[in-house]
This record gives C-alpha cells, sequence and structure tokens, in this order.
C-alpha cells in the first residue's frame, strides 16, 4: 500500500472514532506529515491532559502512552508499537528510587518524564527537558533535589540552580555517545555553523554549544538563527519540522548515530492495524496512576 493511501486511511479512521494521533518529533517523518498535534514531550503531555478526543493514537515509546493513560484515565490510549520502549526511562526501577528516597531523606524527587509511571508515582514531580531548570527552582522548601533518571539533564539543570542536585546514572543511548569529537568534526566540515545541544548530551558536549534547548527549544533557536547551516546534537527525526520551518537553511547532525531506534520502530502499517483492530491499549494501575498523575500534574501547574 502507498504510503499517501495509508496515511489517507489512518487519517479517516482518526475522524471516525474520534481519535487524535498525537506524535513525538522522533518519529518518522511520513508519521509527523499526518499527526494531529506534534511536539516534544512537554508539548505532548499537555496535549494529552486537554484533548477532547475518546482516543489517543501516541507514535512514540512506552513512557509517552503511559504518561497519557495516567492524565486522561476516561480515554483509550493506544501504543502502535508495544515494545518501543525507552532505554533511558528503564535505567531506574521503583525498587532503585524507593532505595535512593531512604538513602537522600531531605530531597525532593524531581522524575523526567522520559520515565515509567510506576518512577513517577515515587516523585514529587515531574520534570522535562524544557522546564527542568524551572522545575527545581519551583521547590523552594527544599535544598536538595534528587534527579532521576538522567544524569546529564541533571548535571546540565545543577549549573543554572543555587540547589544540591544529587543526579542519578541513567542517560540516554542516542544523546550520551555523542562525543566532543563528532562535534569538532561537525564544526571543521561546517565552519561558522552554530552548534545546538540537548542537555541529554553529556557536559562536555554541552560546553561546546552556542545553544543548549529541549528539542522545541532547538526548533526555535533553528528559526531564529541567521546563519544558513546549523549543527545539530538531537536526533535526526528532528530535521523533519526543522526544513519546514525554515527551508532555506540546512541541518547537520554532528553525527551519524543519532537515530533512537525505538522511536523508529513505528509505522504508518503499525498505526493502522491499531485504529483497526483497536489493539495495544495502554493502562496503568490505579494504584501507580494516582500519585503518578500528581506528579505530572504539579509539573504541567508549574509549567
Amino acid at each position: 500500500m502507498k504510503v499517501e493511501t495509508m496515511q489517507k486511511k489512518i487519517r479517516k479512521l482518526l475522524q471516525e472514532k474520534n481519535a487524535v494521533l498525537i506524535v513525538h518529533y522522533y518519529e518518522r517523518p511520513e508519521i509527523q506529515q499526518i499527526a494531529d498535534i506534534l511536539g516534544d514531550s512537554l508539548a505532548l503531555s499537555i496535549a494529552a491532559a486537554r484533548t477532547q478526543a475518546d482516543v489517543i493514537v501516541f507514535a512514540g515509546v512506552h513512557f509517552m502512552a503511559e504518561t497519557a493513560a495516567l492524565v486522561s484515565p476516561e480515554k483509550t490510549v493506544l501504543l502502535p508499537r508495544l515494545e518501543a520502549g525507552c532505554p533511558l526511562a528503564d535505567m531506574i526501577t521503583p525498587e532503585q528510587l524507593a532505595q535512593a528516597r531512604k538513602e537522600h531523606p531531605e530531597a525532593a524527587v524531581v522524575a523526567y518524564v522520559n520515565s515509567t509511571a510506576a518512577t513517577k508515582a515515587l516523585s514529587d514531580i515531574c520534570c522535562t527537558s524544557a522546564n527542568a531548570v524551572k522545575i527545581v527552582n519551583s521547590l523552594t522548601e527544599y535544598r536538595e533535589v534528587l534527579m532521576v533518571p538522567d544524569g546529564n539533564l541533571a548535571r546540565y539543570t545543577a549549573g543554572l540552580t543555587d540547589k544540591k542536585i544529587i543526579p542519578w546514572t541513567g542517560y540516554c543511548p542516542v544523546h550520551h555517545f555523542l562525543m566532543p569529537a563528532d562535534v569538532e568534526r561537525a564544526k571543521a566540515l561546517h565552519p561558522g555553523a552554530p552548534f545546538a545541544a540537548h542537555p541529554e548530551c553529556r557536559p562536555e558536549v554541552l560546553a561546546m554549544a552556542d545553544f543548549v534547548g529541549s528539542t522545541a527549544g532547538i526548533i526555535r533557536f533553528a528559526a531564529s538563527s541567521p546563519e544558513r547551516e546549523i549543527i545539530l546534537g538531537t536526533e535526526e527525526g528532528v530535521i523533519a519540522k526543522l526544513k519546514q520551518e525554515s527551508p532555506d537553511k540546512t541541518f547537520i547532525p554532528a553525527s551519524d548515530t543519532l537515530i533512537c531506534k525505538t522511536m523508529k520502530m513505528t509505522t504508518l502499517e503499525d498505526i493502522l492495524a491499531s485504529l483497526l483492530e483497536m489493539k495495544n491499549v495502554i493502562r496503568v494501575p490505579e494504584e501507580i496512576r494516582i500519585p503518578a498523575k500528581r506528579a505530572v500534574d504539579r509539573m504541567l501547574a508549574a509549567s
């Protein structure tokens, strides 16, 4: 079946089922093209909480669909590809977090939204890469903050707050393994091109950046930059949106390894099958959903 034919069938089914297709920037371009809502983690969390649709089809990874299910329990949430997980989210378990809370009893726990619902349930508040500094600084009653599971985001935040940040040891494999040598090579090939990096990158890479920000922040930076070439330190899927926003510019991934394989698992065929059969429904048990939703709601209120 041709891409255009499949896209039309999906759009027709979405309308028939009063469903909304929520898509992350790292998904395949042909999926981004038919999104009702396209965004980064913060925008998609807000969209999931506000949508009036009966069905949410989430083209992303498992924790994103979980977040949609916990903020909108009355809706049916579909994850077209169940095995599309997030290695970062799996780098902390509820048992590990419970132990860490015991070891740091005076610390607030801030869970990156890139975490499981079970992790969120044991946290005080959530954050995204777009609002991490704001969220941490909003915790006026705490002097210490345990940030999980992304250690690089925690270290980046530590440089922008007076609070003592205790980082977890997790990392996003896509961003963490971008090395300074990769950036140096890209800069040598494209002299004068600014380098925009995601805060999930390691500190020594962020130190080389002209701009550090969330995916949405990088898109805004690219649109406002007078330069015609921009080097990217984030997942290459965002290039589709960047080209749409700034068709006169060239976007260069700092490495050819900046590809999230689990984000790329989902296909148009998966979305079509999920809608046709209403399969791969994501549910969160109430004993996890209620405290996890509280942490997400606190983030949304502070945002």
